[in-house]
């Protein structure tokens, strides 16, 4: 399979592309709140990237969902999901924003980290994960619980996500040679999941670090694509779906 990456802002990058030309869109913002759990310490500590000099990542403020929100639901294809990781606080911004771009919220699913993280109060060891639709699409199997058990990934990109956690999102909401895109890629896990299920991936981030990561990842599962070809893949694809 295939994969295209760009070093974009997130919304600018979906503004680049062509109306429903994605299938599934699994991402992971760098929320508006994580400056709040890293001022008193009980999230990662950010160093800075051993590849740039700047950080990490820019956080993505919540005043800006409503854009990315509407520019996710023009990307995507009829009949389409759209999952977000989130802490508690973000799926306050996150749901009515989605609602409003015209999006089903259906629940919020849980990754449970198995093991309790940092904290001063209740001890973190969960994480949200938004389930949003466009028009209606069945889910693979039914059977699928809405708590996702995976540990939380030690020593790799900071936020990684677990492959497997991934790899169940992938498997359930897309089949194999369908768009997933993730205009928040990070390390590339959502990538990783892709390629490895038979999907085509597009990913996009502004950090350098992020890209380099993710690239090193994704170079042994497939064949990197330029954005054009990569587009042109998905307009002929979706010409020839139209005439069936």
């Amino acid at each position: 399979m295939s994969y295209w990456l760009s070093r974009l802002d997130a919304v600018a990058w979906l503004r680049t592309l062509p109306d429903a030309c994605v299938d599934l869109l699994v991402t992971d913002p760098p929320y508006e709140s994580l400056e709040k759990h890293r001022a008193v310490g009980t999230t990662t500590r950010l160093t800075h990237s051993k590849a740039s000099s700047n950080e990490w990542f820019a956080v993505f403020p919540n005043a800006r969902f409503g854009e990315l929100f509407a520019e996710c639901f023009r990307v995507l294809r009829r009949d389409a999901h759209f999952y977000l990781f989130c802490d508690a606080a973000t799926a306050f911004e996150a749901k009515p924003a989605g609602e409003a771009a015209g999006f089903t919220f259906w629940k919020p699913l849980i990754w449970d980290k198995k093991t309790i993280g940092l904290g001063y109060h209740y001890r973190a060891r969960y994480e949200m994960i938004l389930f949003f639709e466009k028009g209606k699409r069945r889910l693979q199997d039914l059977a699928i619980p809405d708590v996702l058990q995976a540990p939380r990934v030690h020593g790799g990109y900071p936020t990684e996500k677990p492959v497997s956690v991934c790899e169940t999102l992938v498997s359930q909401s897309s089949v194999s040679g369908e768009v997933v895109a993730d205009p928040f890629m990070g390390s590339g896990s959502t990538g990783v999941a892709a390629l490895k299920l038979g999907r085509v991936f597009w990913g996009n981030d502004r950090s350098d670090a992020a890209l380099w990561t993710a690239r090193e990842r994704l170079a042994p599962l497939g064949e990197e694509v330029e954005g054009e070809r990569a587009l042109g893949a998905a307009l002929a694809r979706e010409a020839q779906l139209r005439l069936l």
